[in-house]
């Protein structure tokens, strides 16, 4: 681990794109010649075992991606391994609900209230349906307070005017949670 410039520890090493990618606001990092991610291979995750997070580069990426207000990016890394876990399942449940507070990061970005409302909510509920409560279940992000993830995205939903920030910029963090593992 190390920290980043902003005093944030840093799972990985790998620099971050220029831009986080906002609908509307900057080129498709995939899609569009001027993207960032243009003409490089998409990641491809065939096998994740949640037990054993820490091994698995994409989700350490993942997380840092999310805690520097890179959310798109986030929300891509996480699907590889949602995919990868099958779709189904707590733990997949755990990574979809990252990706829908990684979505409502988007929305926020894009100025979009009721679509964080709806992401943040539709987070919280699969955070609860994975069994976060649960001593059994060991979360993705390790000895991250799950419950204290569910409750924020709870905050969120509940308030998601409170989050919007649709200033153009190249990064903006619009969540003050950071994600420990």
């Amino acid at each position: 681990m190390a920290l980043s410039t902003d005093g944030k520890i840093r799972l990985t090493e790998a620099p971050f794109p220029p831009y986080s990618y906002v609908p509307h606001m900057f080129p498709h990092p995939v899609r569009e010649p001027q993207g960032h991610g243009y003409g490089q291979d998409c990641e491809h995750v065939r096998r994740y075992d949640h037990n054993h997070w820490r091994a698995s580069y994409e989700h350490r990426r993942a997380v840092d991606l999310f805690n520097h207000g890179y959310y798109w990016e986030a929300h891509e890394s996480w699907e590889t391994l949602w995919h990868a876990l099958g779709r189904v399942g707590a733990s997949a449940d755990q990574i979809k609900g990252l990706i829908k507070m990684a979505a409502a990061g988007v929305k926020a970005r894009e100025g979009r209230p009721e679509g964080v409302a709806r992401h943040a909510a539709r987070a919280r509920d699969l955070f609860a349906m994975s069994g976060v409560d649960s001593p059994s279940i060991d979360s993705s992000l390790g000895p991250c307070p799950f419950r204290q993830l569910q409750q924020f995205a709870n905050e969120v939903a509940c308030n998601p005017n409170a989050f919007v920030n649709d200033a153009i910029a190249p990064v903006v963090i619009v969540f003050p949670f950071v994600m420990r593992p």
